[in-house]
C-alpha cells in the first residue's frame, strides 16, 4: 500500500501472541489499592484475549485484553510511592525503578481509568511485555472479531477461571449466562444434553470441554431455530447444501450487488468447496462437498460472512488531500472529567483521548500562582492541572495509535511571560513533532490547500491567536465564540477562580479576530475594562511564531472568507451560531468547509458536559466538530461508531460533493443529489444473543443518522421479546430505509435494550460498507445508559422553519439548556458534580423536575400563610445577584428518596408486576429457546420476515403515564412542602435570634445560665418545628 494511499486489498492483520508472552514471566504485581508487593506470573493466553497471572497460591486473575487502553513503562510508568513497597517490588536489584515496571491501563470508558502495575528485574523484559500488549490491545481484531472468535473467547475466559487442580466448576459456567433461577435451569439443560455435568458443586476436566465441547454446549442453549428455518429453506428440507446450492446462497443471498465483477468474480464451485472444507465438521459431508446445518451456522458466524466490508475497518481513505477534506476527530474542554462548573480536570484523559484517536484536542492556559502557566476551566469551581505535565502527556501519547497530524486548541488568557514560557515547552517537549513553521511546497499564501495529513504524520500543529505587525481595527458583523454577552466580571485571581458565589458563563472561548487584511490580536480588547480580562490576552511573539496552518479569526461573513481565500484562517462557533449559519446558508457553509476548516463546538450553557448531535455540522462539512468526551451520551457514541473505521487514526475523507468545488451541495436536499445514486436499506432483526444475563424482556432499535432527509430516528424497533436475555427470536418484518439520499454519509445504529430502556450495546455501521445478507454483528457491552430528552415536533412555514425541522430529527433529544438568567449563574455551583461522564435516565427526570421547580418558584408566596408574605417578598427583593436555592435541581437520589414518591413508585411497581403476571397468563408459553448476547443475527437488504403482532403494552403504557402524573405530582407537593420547612426554619432563626438578642439586654446571669436558656429556646424551636412539619400530609 502506497504511504497514505488507498489499497483494493487490504486484510486486518491476524492477532499473534509471542512465544514468551504464552510462557510468561516473573512479576511483582502492586497496584494503588493494596499495602504490598504480590509474586505473580504473568502470561497472555495463545489466542490473545486475555492477560492473566497467578499468585503463590495458584489463585487466577485475568484481564480482557479489549479493554486496556494503554501500557506505559519508563518515566510514564507508575512506582510506589511508599518506600516499603519500592523496596519490595525492586526485587533487591539495583537502577531505575521506572524502566523495570509494566503499567496496564484499563476502562469502560476515558474517565473511570483503572492502573495495574507489574514490576520485573530487566528493563528488556519490562519493554518487550510493554510493546507487545499494546500491539495486542490496539489490533483491530480485538472489537471487530467474528462471532466464532467471540465464542471462542468466552470459552478461553471459563477455561482461565478453572480452580487450582485444573477443573471448571459448573457454577461458574452457569453464573456467566444466568441470574434468574429460571435461566439457570435452561443452562444447566443444555449443559446435561452436551453430555456434561450440571450438579452446582459438579467439576469439569478441562480436557473434556474443549471448544467443540462449548459449541456443543451453546448450540443447546441458543438452539438457533432461526438460522435452522433459513436453513431448511435453503435445503428444500434435506440435512445438507450441496456445493451448487451453496453457490447460488452467495451469489444470490450474500453477494454485494454494489461490487465490480471483474474485481470481485462471483463465486464458484471451488469457492464453495473452499468454504465446506473449512467449516464442515463432519468428515463424510465434507468429503462429498455437503455443509451440514453445523457447518452453515459455523461459516455465517465466522469471519468469511462479517457484516461490514474488512477493508472500511483498515486504512481504506485517500490520506492525500487537502486537511479541510476530512473530518477530524475533536474534543472540547478535553482536561474536564465531569461538569462544566463543579467537575473535576485531568491530565489523564488527554492520553486516553488521543489513543481513542481524538486528533484535536483543547488546552485553556491561564496565569499560575508560582509563574508556572496551569491549564483550568476560567471562572469556575474547576481545579487547575500543570500545563508542562499536560503537554508531557500529549508528547507520550500523542502518535501512538495514530500517526496523522494532532492540532493543539489553545486558549490563551496568560500575560507574555507565561506564553513565553509555554512556548519553550511545546519546542523542549515536543521537539522535532512541532510544526513551527509551514512546509516549503504548502506556504501561507492566499489561494493555496492545506497540507494533506500524509505530510503532516508526527507533527503537533498549534492553533492559537497569531500576533500581527499591521492591525486594522474593524467591526465584527458575526461573532465567534468569544462574543457572547458577559455579564460584568471581576479582574481574574490566581488560576482565574472567582470568590465563591461569583459565577460566570463559561465555555470555548477562540477569542478569534476579523480584518480585511492582517488579523489583530490586540486591538480589539482595546478599552474593555474589567469584563474583558476574561478574554484571551494578545498573543506573544514566542507562541505566535509557533503558529502557522490553523490561525484563528472571527467570521465575518462568507463572502468576506472567499475574497481573502486564506485557507490557513480557520473559524470557531458555538453550536447555535453553527446551527444559524447552516439554516440560512447551507450551501456556502458547505462551501466554506471545502477551502477552509471551521470548529463547532458546545454551547457554553451546556453546565453538564452534554453533547449535541455532531451529524448535524457533519452535514455542513465541519471538520473539527468538538465533543465532550468525558459524556459518553448517544452522539458521543455516535461519534466513537463513526471514527471506528479508516483504522481510527481520526480522520476520515469527506464524501466528494463536499470536496470539490466545482459540485454543489445542498444538505438539506430531500431528492437525489446530482450525481449520486440514492440507495435503499433493507434490515430485518432476526435474533439476538446472550444481550443480558438478567431475566427481562428485550428490544432492538435501528436509526440511521445522515442528512436530514435519510435520517430516521425512534422509527424502527422490535418487539419486545419478553423474559429471555440470553437467545431472544424477534422475527420481524424488514425496517425499510426507501431512499438514502447521500449513502456516503449515512451511519446505521443498532442498539440492544433491556425492556426499561437500558441500553444493553450498539453498533455504529456504514452504510456503504454494510454487506448484505443474513449476517452476525457484535454490539460491545454498554457504555452508558442514554440521556435523550423527548422533543416536541416541529411545524414549519418558511424555508428556515422547514430546514428548522429537517435538523430536528438530528438534534431530539440533544438540545442544548436554554442560558440561565445572570441572577441564577450561581445555581449550578451547588448541583452534586458527576465526574463520571456518563448520564443515566436521571438526566431526563432532571431537566423535568427543573421545569416543575421554576414554576413552583413563581406561586411559592401564594401557598404560605398570609402573615409571610412579607418575608417572602423581602427574601425575593434580597435574591437580586444571590443565588436562588429555590432554583436549585435536586440530585435524582433526593428526589426519589422522599416519602411521597417512594409510595407512589413502589404502587406502580405493584401494579405493572400484577399486569405482567396476568398477560403472561393470557399467552401461551413462550417455547422457542435461543441465546448470546452481544450479538445480533440479521438480513440485510430484503429478504423474507417473519412477521408477529405487537405485544399488548397498551395497557402497561397508560397505567405508567397514568401514574407518571401521580409521581411528578408527588415531586411537586414534595417541593412545596420543602419551601414551607425553609420559610418555617427561617422565621424560627430570625425569631430565635431576638430571643438571645433580649437575653442578653435583660440578663446578668453567667454564661452557663444563659447557655442553658439558649438550649431551651432551641428545644421550645424545635418541639414548633415538628408541630408544624412533622405531620404534613404525604398522600
Amino acid at each position: 500500500m502506497s504511504p497514505g494511499g488507498k489499497s483494493a486489498n487490504i486484510t486486518l492483520k491476524s492477532i499473534e501472541v509471542p512465544k514468551a508472552l504464552q510462557e510468561g514471566e516473573k512479576f511483582i504485581k502492586w497496584d494503588e489499592d493494596c499495602g504490598s508487593g504480590l509474586p505473580v506470573t504473568l502470561r497472555v493466553d495463545p489466542k490473545g484475549y486475555f492477560i492473566y497471572w497467578t499468585d503463590q497460591n495458584m489463585e487466577v486473575e485475568l484481564l480482557d485484553i479489549a479493554t486496556i487502553r494503554d501500557v506505559r513503562t519508563g518515566v510514564h510508568a507508575k512506582v510506589p510511592k511508599d518506600p516499603k513497597i519500592r523496596n519490595v517490588v525492586l526485587i533487591g536489584s539495583q537502577g531505575s525503578l521506572e524502566e523495570k515496571t509494566v503499567t496496564v491501563c484499563y476502562g469502560a470508558d476515558f474517565v473511570n481509568v483503572t492502573f495495574v502495575n507489574f514490576c520485573c528485574t530487566r528493563k528488556e523484559i519490562a519493554q518487550m511485555w510493554t510493546e507487545e500488549l499494546f500491539a495486542l490491545a490496539y489490533n483491530l481484531n480485538q472489537l471487530n472479531n467474528p462471532t466464532i472468535k467471540f465464542l471462542e473467547k468466552l470459552h478461553t475466559k471459563i477455561v482461565l477461571k478453572a480452580d487450582k487442580s485444573g477443573k471448571i466448576l459448573v457454577k461458574n459456567i452457569v453464573r456467566i449466562f444466568a441470574q434468574n433461577k429460571e435461566d439457570k435451569k435452561r443452562v444447566e439443560k443444555a449443559l446435561s444434553e452436551s453430555g456434561l455435568p450440571t450438579g452446582k458443586n459438579d467439576t469439569i476436566s478441562q480436557t473434556k470441554f474443549m471448544f467443540e465441547d462449548f459449541f456443543s454446549f451453546y448450540k443447546n442453549l441458543t438452539q438457533r431455530t432461526e438460522v435452522q428455518t433459513i436453513f431448511n429453506k435453503l435445503t428444500d428440507g434435506k440435512p445438507y447444501l450441496s456445493a451448487t446450492q451453496l453457490v447460488d446462497f452467495l451469489n444470490e443471498v450474500q453477494r454485494d450487488p454494489r461490487l465490480n465483477e471483474i474485481l470481485h468474480p462471483y463465486a464458484d464451485i471451488q469457492r464453495a468447496r473452499d468454504l465446506i472444507k473449512a467449516y464442515e465438521h463432519n468428515k463424510y459431508h465434507q468429503q462429498r462437498s455437503q455443509l451440514t446445518f453445523d457447518g452453515f451456522l459455523r461459516f455465517l458466524m465466522s469471519e468469511d460472512n462479517p457484516i461490514v466490508a474488512p477493508n472500511k475497518l483498515d486504512l481504506c481513505d485517500d490520506m492525500e488531500q487537502p486537511l479541510a477534506h476530512y473530518f477530524i476527530n475533536s474534543s472540547h474542554n478535553t482536561y474536564l472529567t465531569g461538569h462544566q462548573i463543579t467537575g473535576k480536570s485531568s491530565v489523564e484523559i488527554y492520553r486516553q483521548s488521543l489513543l481513542a484517536g481524538c486528533r484535536c484536542v483543547e488546552l485553556d492556559f491561564w496565569n499560575g500562582r508560582t509563574e508556572e502557566p496551569v491549564i483550568v476551566h476560567g471562572y469556575t469551581f474547576v481545579p487547575e492541572i500543570s500545563a508542562k505535565e499536560v503537554l508531557e502527556a500529549i508528547a507520550e501519547s500523542a502518535f501512538k495509535t495514530s500517526d496523522y497530524p494532532v492540532i493543539l486548541s489553545f486558549e490563551n488568557h496568560c500575560n507574555p511571560r507565561q506564553q513565553a514560557k509555554i512556548a519553550n515547552y511545546c519546542r523542549d517537549i515536543f521537539g522535532e513533532m512541532l510544526l513551527d513553521r509551514p512546509l516549503d511546497s504548502h506556504q501561507l499564501e492566499p489561494g493555496g490547500e492545506l497540507p494533506p495529513p500524509s505530510l503532516l504524520r508526527n507533527k503537533i500543529i498549534i492553533k492559537n491567536k497569531k500576533k500581527h505587525h499591521h492591525h486594522h481595527k474593524k467591526e465584527d458583523s458575526v461573532t465567534s465564540e468569544e462574543s457572547e454577552p458577559r455579564p460584568e466580571l471581576p479582574p481574574p485571581q490566581g488560576n482565574g477562580e472567582l470568590p465563591p458565589g461569583t459565577l460566570v458563563r463559561q465555555g470555548s472561548k477562540d477569542s478569534e479576530s476579523s480584518s480585511d487584511s492582517e488579523s489583530s490580536s490586540g486591538e480589539e480588547e482595546a478599552g474593555g475594562g474589567e469584563a474583558d480580562e476574561a478574554r484571551e490576552t494578545h498573543a506573544g511573539a514566542e507562541i505566535s511564531a509557533l503558529v502557522n496552518y490553523v490561525q484563528p479569526v472571527h467570521f465575518s461573513s462568507f463572502e468576506s472568507a472567499e475574497k481573502k481565500n486564506r485557507f490557513y484562517e480557520m473559524s470557531s462557533f458555538d453550536e447555535k451560531q453553527a446551527t444559524t449559519l447552516l439554516k440560512e446558508r447551507p450551501i456556502e457553509f458547505v462551501n466554506y468547509n471545502k477551502h477552509q476548516l471551521s470548529r463547532v463546538y458546545p454551547a457554553g450553557t451546556r453546565f453538564d458536559s452534554s453533547n449535541f448531535m455532531p451529524q448535524v455540522f457533519w452535514n455542513a462539512g465541519c471538520q473539527l466538530v468538538a465533543l465532550n468526551f468525558q459524556t459518553l451520551d448517544l452522539a458521543m457514541q455516535l461519534n466513537l461508531g463513526t471514527f471506528e473505521y479508516n483504522r481510527r487514526c481520526g480522520y476520515l475523507l469527506k464524501p466528494e460533493f463536499m470536496r470539490r468545488k466545482d459540485r454543489r451541495l445542498d444538505p438539506f436536499a430531500e431528492s437525489t443529489v446530482d450525481g449520486i445514486i440514492a440507495g435503499s436499506l433493507s434490515v430485518t432483526v432476526l435474533s439476538g444473543q446472550l444481550l443480558t444475563d438478567k431475566r427481562c424482556g428485550t428490544y432492538v432499535e435501528v436509526d440511521m443518522f445522515g442528512l436530514p432527509a435519510d435520517t430516521v430516528r425512534k422509527k424502527f424497533r422490535t418487539r419486545v421479546a419478553p423474559n429471555n436475555g440470553i437467545n431472544p427470536v424477534y422475527g420481524e418484518e424488514p425496517f425499510i430505509f426507501k431512499k438514502v439520499v447521500l449513502p456516503e454519509l449515512a451511519m446505521l445504529r443498532i442498539a440492544a435494550h433491556e425492556e426499561s430502556g437500558r441500553l444493553v450495546g450498539h453498533r455504529v455501521l456504514p452504510v456503504v460498507g454494510l454487506c448484505p445478507g443474513y449476517r452476525h454483528d457484535y454490539v460491545p457491552d454498554r457504555l452508558s445508559e442514554l440521556a435523550e430528552a423527548l422533543a416536541n415536533p416541529i411545524k414549519y412555514q418558511s424555508e428556515l422553519d422547514k430546514r428548522e425541522h429537517q435538523l430536528a430529527v438530528l438534534t431530539e433529544g440533544t438540545d442544548a439548556p436554554a442560558a440561565p438568567a445572570p441572577t441564577a449563574l450561581a445555581a449550578p455551583i451547588k448541583q452534586e458534580s458527576t465526574t463520571d461522564g456518563s448520564p443515566s435516565k436521571s438526566s431526563i427526570i432532571m431537566t423535568e423536575t427543573k421545569k416543575l421547580i421554576e414554576n413552583e418558584s413563581i406561586t411559592s408566596a401564594a401557598s404560605l400563610p398570609a402573615n409571610d408574605k412579607e418575608s417572602q417578598e423581602q427574601t425575593d427583593e434580597k435574591q437580586d445577584g444571590a443565588s436562588d436555592e429555590s432554583a436549585l435541581a435536586e440530585s435524582l437520589d433526593t428526589l426519589l428518596s422522599s416519602e411521597m414518591v417512594r409510595k407512589k413508585r413502589a404502587e406502580l411497581a405493584r401494579k405493572l408486576d400484577a399486569l405482567r403476571r396476568k398477560q403472561d397468563k393470557e399467552k401461551r408459553p413462550v417455547t422457542a429457546k435461543f441465546y448470546v448476547g452481544n450479538k445480533l443475527a440479521k438480513k440485510l437488504y430484503g429478504g423474507e420476515a417473519h412477521g408477529s403482532g405487537e405485544e399488548g403494552g397498551s395497557e402497561e403504557r397508560e397505567l405508567r403515564l397514568r401514574y407518571h402524573h401521580a409521581i411528578y405530582a408527588a415531586l411537586e407537593k414534595h417541593d412545596l412542602l420543602e419551601l414551607e420547612k425553609k420559610e418555617i426554619l427561617n422565621r424560627l432563626a430570625n425569631s430565635r435570634k431576638e430571643d438571645v438578642k433580649a437575653l442578653a439586654k435583660k440578663t446578668n446571669r453567667d454564661k452557663d445560665e444563659i447557655l442553658r436558656i439558649k438550649r431551651e429556646i432551641h428545644s421550645q424551636e424545635l418541639l414548633e418545628l415538628e408541630r408544624l412539619c412533622g405531620g404534613a400530609p404525604e398522600g
